[in-house]
């Protein structure tokens, strides 16, 4: 099974997560997601294999998000999915793939039943 890190290695969460992939003997297909930005269908397919609320992969604190001139709990799925699109750095990271199942890299150790 491919893992896939979509990765900002200027995060310390994204940089932990990617050392306990290491040390768990996995070598993770590295997406560096701000240089190679997703498309709206890739970013909607990542909400759907994290699933639970589609806003947990929007990072509202930053200022692109400001711009989008909505409360994070009026966001649709498509809202997200465009805005990530977008601007990339509002997405949620790191995020871990594994098959048809992912999670969110907060803490760390979240990405560890998609080891099993």
């Amino acid at each position: 099974m491919t893992i896939t890190i979509w990765h900002n290695p200027r995060c310390s969460k994204s940089r932990q997560t990617l050392e306990l992939l290491q040390k768990k003997g996995v070598t993770p297909v590295i997406r560096e997601y701000l240089k190679q930005p997703p498309s709206k269908a890739e970013v909607e397919a990542l909400i759907d294999l994290v699933g639970g609320d589609p806003t947990s992969l929007i990072r509202d604190g930053e200022a692109e998000f400001k711009v989008l001139k909505k409360k994070k709990g009026d966001l649709t799925k498509r809202d997200i999915a465009t805005a990530i699109a977008t601007h990339p750095i509002l997405l949620q990271r790191p995020i871990v793939v594994a098959g048809k199942s992912a999670a969110i890299g907060r803490p760390p150790e979240a990405i560890l039943p998609l080891l099993k």
